[in-house]
């Protein structure tokens, strides 16, 4: 099924965040880089960092590892372009990184008004996996094109605690957490010799379908083949049943709705952020199928 991007466009230009409007109009060629970053400004803090609802659940302003991984997927989206600010955001990472070179789930804040409780809730002091995997592996993606990243000293003190805390894991970790673990993989592949080994050793906790349910999420909240990884072909694509992205990629752009987005699976926390999500998934679906040669040509 073909994708209809004149209605992609016509939802985000109704209901999306500007942001996600100037990353569709990336995409499409209609903007340069510049006016993308000028959208992300609008979420920077002065020491560096992202906040001010860069999450959609997360509405505080402080800067937090979350906004980290949404900036880091804005640097991606303009390569060949560079960007100090991806580097400046290194900075404001190491900054909050933890002694074991982790980075925390979340930072305090000082209104969590409609912020999900498990970012409100979190513990400051310890490290986890999920934060520091998709902060990481995002950074990693940028790094491919951005030689300041690639050399920052966070970005390698982060991939060495995940490479270490994955190699130390004895059961499966939640599935989100798994999800970002293994994208981390998969970028750290060509950086890294012992990420091959280690995506095998997360091969047992993932299904060869994709599917995990989320535990705790919402009802029917699952993570599939595409949380895993999104291109055929890549090293995190072996531990998935041969086909199956193929089905999954028709199954997304099949998802688009009437209205021209995409909808998620899981609850969100305010009027604001449920829009949001719905806005920021929509560039995703499209991003994804364009970077796996899905979109339609001509």
């Amino acid at each position: 099924m073909d994708v209809d991007l004149a209605r992609a466009a016509s939802f985000l230009a109704g209901h999306g965040r500007l942001l996600d409007r100037r990353r569709f109009e990336l995409l499409l060629g209609e903007v340069q880089p510049q006016a993308v970053l000028a959208a992300l400004d609008g979420y920077r803090n002065d020491d560096g960092g992202y906040g001010w609802g860069m999450e959609p659940d997360l509405r505080a302003p402080e800067s937090q590892p979350a906004g980290a991984l949404h900036a880091f997927e804005v640097f991606e989206d303009i390569a060949p372009a560079t960007s100090p600010r991806a580097t400046q955001l290194c900075d404001w990472l190491e900054s909050v990184t933890l002694p074991d070179g982790g980075l925390p789930f979340a930072l305090p804040m000082a209104d969590a008004s409609a912020c999900a409780p498990f970012w409100a809730e979190a513990d400051p002091t310890v490290s986890t996996l999920q934060s520091t995997a998709f902060a990481a592996g995002a950074a990693l993606r940028v790094a491919a094109h951005d030689p300041a990243v690639a050399a920052h000293a966070w970005l390698a003190r982060a991939c060495r605690y995940c490479l270490d805390t994955i190699g130390a894991l004895d059961s499966a970790p939640h599935a989100i957490a798994l999800s970002f673990a293994v994208r981390f993989l998969d970028a750290a592949y060509e950086r890294y010799p012992e990420a091959s080994s280690l995506l095998e050793r997360l091969a047992r906790f993932v299904p060869d379908t994709g599917r995990l349910p989320v535990e705790g999420g919402s009802e029917g909240e699952t993570m599939r083949a595409l949380n895993f990884a999104s291109v055929p072909g890549s090293p995190a694509s072996r531990l998935l049943r041969p086909g199956v992205l193929d089905v999954e990629l028709e199954g997304l752009a099949a998802q688009q709705q009437d209205d021209g987005g995409w909808t998620v699976d899981f609850a969100s926390y305010s009027p604001t952020a449920t829009l949001e999500w719905r806005g920021y998934v929509t560039v995703g679906a499209v991003l994804t199928l364009a970077r796996a040669g899905r979109l339609p040509t001509g």
